[in-house]
């Protein structure tokens, strides 16, 4: 409801990109997608992929045995980064907590 989201891995460092050169940053979303009981980000459960992904190609192992691996699939994107989230339902801007629900109450 804060307006942060949730995407493949790399979206954040585009946004903070984009923030520190003065470039806007937009979301586009289906409406569908957005969990209008969850608060914030930090609510969101992030999957992990397999290490295997990251240690292995074809089956063959390319690093180190014992090795840590940390894989998400998605990456938080805060919502201080976002100029506005389009959607198929319109476009929403910050502040978001309250766009959002304004949205909710008459959906």
């Amino acid at each position: 409801m804060n307006g942060d989201v949730a995407n493949k891995v790399g979206t954040y460092n585009i946004a903070v990109l984009a923030k520190h050169h003065g470039i806007p940053f937009y979301v586009a979303a289906p409406v569908s997608t957005i969990d209008f009981q969850m608060k914030t980000g930090k609510d969101i459960p992030i999957e992990e992929r397999d290490g295997r992904e990251l240690t292995e190609v074809f089956g063959k192992r390319i690093a180190p045995v014992g090795l840590t691996v940390f894989s998400p699939a998605f990456d938080v994107t805060p919502n201080d980064l976002i100029t506005a989230i389009v959607t198929n339902e319109g476009i929403f801007y910050p502040p978001f907590s309250g766009t959002l629900k304004i949205f909710r109450t008459q959906s």
